[in-house]
């Protein structure tokens, strides 16, 4: 396979973009030393989202990108918001308080090898020898990262599942994106899975957290508002770009330095410690994306 230019420019951006919104994540509903005091979780996600919206509404808008989904369409459209979306969001946000931002992050983003599996057993996806090397590279270099926090996450087993789950299901959802006859643009079903992730995820914000709801405080409003703009006005709209236009193998392992900056982000801005196994591991995902992206003569200029 390729990858162009204007992929590749999408990825990059992508990846700062995902990779540090994991502590930004944890600072806006658990606070750090120096911004002490949480926040509900799901009212943080349902406000990102009502702020994000009309954001990337306007980014259709501005590019003349029609809206419209006809009725016979909103089934198909609703069962890929589902893995996509609404169990992704709903899960992480939540799980993201009792976990390392950096571990948080890794267990999200063993989704690659979650999609190369559901890819192979339902798909008929037969994978080369460079695809599984990437995938087995991934594979190791999540172990390695998890090595240390076996003691912290048996602390936190119902967190640490949800996280593994949010990622199986995700995978499952990239497959089905891929795969859609939806002939919609991807800009059009983003925009409407987002508006439906935004109702399920504040019902849910109503139902759970009601009785919690305050103003935030600046730090969570920072945080907000770089979900705002940052996740749901470009990151999502810019993955199922990449999810349609690449290989569901090649897709997915290419994001895999997300977890690596969300580990070393973490560390600075929140202080979480980092051992030998993050500094194997990030050489374990250059090589994993390496081997699905590579080489890099087969660019194609667009």
């Amino acid at each position: 396979m390729a990858i162009n230019r204007r992929q590749l420019a999408v990825l990059a951006l992508l990846t700062l973009v995902w990779g540090l919104n994991w502590p930004v994540m944890k600072i806006g509903v658990s606070g750090s030393a120096a911004h002490p005091g949480g926040y509900p979780p799901l009212t943080f996600r349902a406000l990102s989202m009502l702020a994000g919206l009309p954001v990337l509404g306007l980014a259709l808008w501005a590019l003349k990108v029609p809206l419209r989904v006809e009725r016979a369409h909103w089934p198909a459209l609703a069962r890929l918001a589902l893995p996509n979306m609404i169990v992704w969001h709903v899960l992480i946000i939540v799980a993201v308080q009792a976990l390392s931002s950096g571990r948080a992050a890794i267990l999200g983003y063993t989704m690659p090898v979650f999609s190369a599996l559901w890819g192979v057993a339902f798909f008929g996806d037969r994978l080369s020898w460079r695809q599984s090397a990437g995938v087995l590279a991934a594979a190791l270099g999540v172990t390695l990262l998890l090595a240390h926090e076996f003691g912290k996450l048996a602390g936190a087993p119902l967190a640490a599942l949800a996280m593994l789950l949010a990622a199986a299901t995700w995978a499952y959802g990239t497959h089905l994106l891929r795969r859609t006859a939806l002939p919609q643009a991807t800009l059009t079903l983003v925009f409407w899975m987002t508006a439906l992730t935004t109702v399920v995820v504040s019902l849910c914000a109503l139902v759970f957290e009601a009785s919690q709801w305050r103003w935030p405080a600046p730090h969570t409003a920072w945080a907000i508002a770089y979900n705002a703009v940052g996740v749901f006005g470009f990151a999502h709209a810019a993955w199922f770009f990449l999810a349609r236009s690449m290989p569901p193998v090649a897709s997915t392992l290419s994001v895999m330095l997300i977890p690596v900056l969300g580990v070393f982000s973490g560390a600075f801005w929140l202080g979480e410690a980092l051992h030998w196994q993050d500094f194997t591991a990030m050489a374990l995902m250059v090589m994993a994306i390496g081997a699905v992206l590579l080489p890099w003569p087969l660019l194609r200029r667009r």
